[in-house]
């Protein structure tokens, strides 16, 4: 949970660690150093800053939370449990921005990614169907509404479901 300043520093010590043990003669430890600042570089392209972004992002520091995701340079090599949580909070922090096209692109990927259990997942087709339902777009958001009832589980999200339902009637 390091951000890329954090895992600079981190992979710098690694190996000055493994040029010292190596100066020593101690290559079984230059072999483990080596083998940390590995696995740094691959934490870096595989899970990125997206934890620390989901922290602040829950904790409602969106400036951070913005920071933290922008140092994320390729997305698309993020893993699986990461990149959905990555599109599901730039998919938020574009509805923030009333940018709703970009909010509707991150939506659609962070769909077909894990973002948690169901209910999550239910929010982000709910997220897809207000903004089908913005674009006057009757049957998509009949479509997503109907899936988003599928997967809600807590009454909360039942009533926004509901909520949605009537405002479709109203097209």
């Amino acid at each position: 949970m390091y951000n890329n300043k954090g895992r600079y520093a981190l992979m710098a010590v690694f190996i000055l660690a493994a040029v010292v043990c190596i100066i020593y003669k101690q290559y079984q430890l230059a072999a483990v150093s080596a083998f940390l600042f590995a696995f740094v570089i691959w934490s870096h392209f595989k899970h990125s800053s997206v934890l620390m972004a989901s922290k602040h992002f829950k904790n409602k520091e969106f400036g951070k939370a913005r920071e933290m995701l922008a140092e994320v340079t390729k997305p698309e090599q993020l893993a699986k449990s990461r990149r959905g949580y990555y599109e599901f909070m730039q998919g938020e922090l574009a509805l923030k921005d009333e940018n709703y096209d970009k909010a509707e692109y991150h939506f659609q990927v962070a769909s077909r990614y894990a973002v948690g259990g169901k209910t999550q997942k239910a929010y982000v087709v709910i997220h897809l169907a207000n903004l089908a339902l913005r674009k006057k777009d009757k049957e998509r958001a009949e479509t997503y509404t109907q899936l988003a009832k599928e997967l809600a589980e807590t009454q909360r999200s039942k009533d926004i479901i509901a909520k949605i339902e009537r405002e479709i009637s109203k097209l």
